[in-house]
C-alpha cells in the first residue's frame, strides 16, 4: 500500500511531497503531459498533490497556471500564452465561489430564471473557449453551499442556491454530453463524500481565498488524476476475486452451499451480496471478472447456485479454483487473458495472500479488504475503473473474451494453427476513420499498450485533425469470425510526404493477438501505397516496459533496421511494383 491508495495517507501526502516526488520521478516509463490548471480559487497545494497522483499512475505533467481567479479571462481573452504552451489537458478548478448569479429570495420568479440563463451562457463561452485549444478539458462541476437562506426550501424553489446549483450542474453535463472530450470532475459527489464541513473552510477561504480545506486535497486530486490515466489506458482491465469471506461469508468446503452468508437474511450476508451486485455493475463497463480461489473447483462453482447470488459461473472469464499459490494463478490469467499482471485488482480477505500478491506483481492493484461491508466502498472509492466513455465494445468486452475461450477450444482439434486459423472463417473490414468510428479508435489508441509501437497517445481534436489532412493515411480494422464479432481492434495513422509513408501510430487490441490481423492491415496498407505511387514506408519502434510483443514486429513484416539511439529503432520497407499478399486466413474487405 502507498499513501496514494484508498483510503489517502492525507497527512504524508501534505508533509512529505518532496520526498514522495523524488521518489516517484525515478520511475521509467513516465508519459509526459501537458497540463493547463485555469482556477477561480487558490491552487498552491493542489497542483504539487496532483503532480504526485498523477505521477503516481505513470503520468508526468508539465503545468501551466493561469493568473489567479482569472480562469475566464485566461481562456476567452487567451493573450496567446495558453495556446502557446499546447496543453494535453486543460483542468478548470472552479467552485460554487465561482458562480456570479446567485439568485436571491427577494427575485421574482422570472428574475431568477433570467439569471441562470445569463449565468449558463457565461459558462458556455468560457467552456467554448477552453475547447477550441484542441485539448480534453476537464471542468469541476459546483458542489453545494455550505449555507443555506432558506433551510430545505432552497432545493425546491428556483430563488434558492442549492436548486440553482443543481440546475447549473445539470447544464454543464448537458454540455459534456454534447461535446466530446470535455469532462466533469464531480466535486458535487466528492463533498457530499466528504461532508460540506470537511471540504470547505471559512478559515482557508477568507484567509487564502482556498475554495476547500487543506484534508480534501488529496480526494480532489485523486479524482483528477483517475480521469486523467483513464484517458491515457491505465486504468485496471480485470479483477481476480477470491471466493470465501471475499464474495461471500463462511469457508464452502467446511460450511456448504447453504452454510456460506449471501442474501438478505443477515448483516453479512447483505454485505457480500452488495459486493456481488458492484461487481456485476462494473463488468458492464467492460471490467473482466475472474475467480482465483483456493477451493476444489466444483464445489467452487456451487457457490453461485444459490438463488440469492447476484453473480454465476457464466460472469466469470476465468473460473480458478484449485490449491495452487494465487500469485501462479494470476500469472496464468493475465497470460490466457492477453493481459499484464498489472491490469488486475487482486481481491482476497486474507493478508498474507495480499501481501505475496503484491511482492510479485507490484503493479497489481490489491486494496485493504477489512470488513465485508467496507469492500464495496473501498473499492468504488480506489477508481481502479474511472470511465471517462462507454462504448459499444466496453458493453460487450465480457462477451467477446467468452468468445475467445471458445476459440482456444476449438484450436485443441488442429494440429496446425493455419488450418485452426482459416476454421474461424474470419472476416475483416478495413476502412479509414470516420466520425461514426471515432470515439472508439481514440478510445483504442489510448488503452492500447502492447502492441503499440510508438505509445502516443490522441486526443479526440487530434483524431478529427488526422481525418481530415490530405496528407495522413487512416485506417482502422473490424473483425469477426464464426464465434462472434470483435469490433473495431486495430488503428494506424501514417503521415505521407515525398512518396513516403512514415508510421506514426499502430494499435491492436489483445483480444485479436496471433490471429494475423496486422498481416492484413499491413496487405492493405502495401495496396494502398502501391495505388497512390508511394515507394516507402517508415516506422519507429520505440520500447516501453510493455510493449515488447510488437520488438520484432518490423523486421517479421520484411522491413529494414536504418538507425538506432537510445529511444528506439527506425525501420524502412521499399515497395516493389509486385508481392504477394502475407495474411492467406482472413477475407478481407479494404476500403482504402
Amino acid at each position: 500500500m502507498t499513501p496514494f491508495d484508498y483510503p489517502y495517507d492525507c497527512d504524508v501526502i501534505l508533509q512529505k511531497k518532496r520526498r514522495l516526488r523524488r521518489e516517484l520521478l525515478t520511475q521509467s516509463g513516465l508519459i509526459p503531459k501537458k497540463i493547463a490548471i485555469l482556477s477561480g480559487s487558490t491552487i498552491g497545494e493542489i497542483k504539487p498533490i496532483l503532480e504526485l497522483f498523477l505521477l503516481h499512475h505513470g503520468i508526468q505533467p508539465e503545468f501551466y497556471e493561469g493568473e489567479y481567479a482569472r480562469y475566464y479571462e485566461n481562456a476567452v481573452f487567451d493573450d496567446g500564452s495558453l495556446r502557446a504552451f499546447a496543453p494535453d489537458i486543460i483542468y478548470v478548478h472552479t467552485t460554487v465561489q465561482n458562480l456570479s448569479g446567485l439568485p436571491c429570495p427577494a427575485d421574482s420568479d422570472v428574475e431568477a430564471e433570467e439569471k441562470l440563463a445569463a449565468e449558463v451562457l457565461r459558462w458556455q463561452s468560457f467552456w467554448d473557449a477552453c475547447c477550441s485549444m484542441g485539448a480534453i478539458v476537464i471542468q469541476n462541476n459546483f458542489e453545494f453551499p455550505n449555507v443555506r437562506v432558506m433551510g430545505s426550501f432552497e432545493a425546491v424553489d428556483r430563488r434558492g442556491a442549492v436548486r440553482f446549483v443543481r440546475r447549473m450542474n445539470e447544464a454543464l453535463a448537458r454540455y459534456a454530453e454534447a461535446h466530446r472530450g470535455f469532462l466533469v470532475n464531480d466535486i458535487n459527489y466528492l463533498a457530499a463524500e466528504l461532508g460540506l464541513d470537511h471540504w470547505f473552510s471559512p478559515t482557508m477561504w477568507y484567509a487564502y481565498q482556498y475554495a476547500l480545506d487543506l484534508s480534501a486535497v488529496p480526494a480532489l486530486c485523486a479524482s483528477i488524476a483517475n480521469i486523467i490515466k483513464s484517458l491515457y489506458g491505465k486504468n485496471k482491465k480485470s479483477i481476480a476475486c477470491d471466493l470465501d469471506n471475499t464474495l461471500w461469508g463462511g469457508v464452502i468446503g467446511d460450511d456448504g452451499v447453504q452454510g456460506i452468508q449471501l442474501g438478505e437474511e443477515s448483516p453479512s450476508g447483505r454485505a457480500f451480496t452488495a459486493l456481488q451486485r458492484y461487481l456485476k455493475l462494473v463488468s458492464q463497463t467492460g471490467v473482466l471478472l475472474n475467480v482465483n480461489s483456493k477451493n476444489e473447483a466444483e464445489i467452487a462453482k456451487s457457490g453461485f447456485s444459490r438463488p440469492e447470488s447476484v453473480l454465476h459461473e457464466e460472469d466469470f472469464i476465468c473460473f480458478t479454483a484449485n490449491w495452487q499459490p494465487k500469485d501462479e494463478n494470476l500469472a496464468q490469467m493475465a497470460s490466457q487473458l492477453n493481459l499484464l499482471p498489472e491490469s488486475f485488482v487482486f481481491l482476497d480477505d486474507n493478508p498474507a495472500e495480499r501481501e505475496i500478491v503484491r511482492r510479485r506483481f507490484p503493479q497489481t492493484a490489491v486494496p485493504e479488504l477489512t470488513e465485508p461491508e467496507h469492500y464495496v466502498r473501498t473499492l468504488a472509492r480506489s477508481g481502479y475503473f474511472e470511465v471517462t466513455s462507454l462504448s459499444a465494445d466496453d458493453k460487450k468486452r465480457s462477451e467477446m473474451y467468452r468468445e475467445n475461450a471458445q476459440r482456444a477450444q476449438a484450436q485443441a482439434a488442429f494440429s496446425d494453427y493455419s488450418d485452426y486459423l482459416r476454421s474461424l472463417e474470419m472476416k475483416a473490414v478495413i476502412a479509414p476513420f470516420d466520425t461514426a468510428h471515432a470515439a472508439r479508435i481514440t478510445q483504442l489508441m489510448n488503452k492500447t499498450n502492447q502492441f503499440n509501437l510508438t505509445t502516443r497517445r490522441y486526443t479526440d481534436a487530434e483524431v478529427s485533425a488526422c481525418m481530415s489532412d490530405g496528407n495522413t493515411l487512416t485506417l482502422y480494422a473490424s473483425l469477426a469470425d464464426r464465434f462472434g464479432d470483435n469490433g473495431i481492434v486495430s488503428a494506424l495513422i501514417g503521415r505521407v510526404q515525398d512518396g513516403i509513408l512514415t508510421i506514426e501510430e499502430w494499435v491492436m487490441s489483445c483480444r485479436v493477438f496471433k490471429r494475423d490481423l496486422e498481416l492484413a492491415v499491413f496487405d492493405a496498407l502495401i495496396a494502398y501505397c502501391r495505388a497512390h505511387n508511394i515507394t516507402g514506408i517508415e516506422g519507429d519502434y520505440l520500447p516501453t516496459a510493455k510493449n515488447a510483443y510488437v520488438r520484432t514486429l518490423y523486421p517479421t513484416l520484411g522491413f529494414s533496421q536504418t538507425a538506432e539511439s537510445e529511444e528506439g529503432t527506425h525501420y524502412r520497407f521499399d515497395i516493389l511494383a509486385e508481392g504477394a499478399p502475407l495474411c492467406s486466413v482472413i477475407e478481407v474487405t479494404s476500403l482504402l
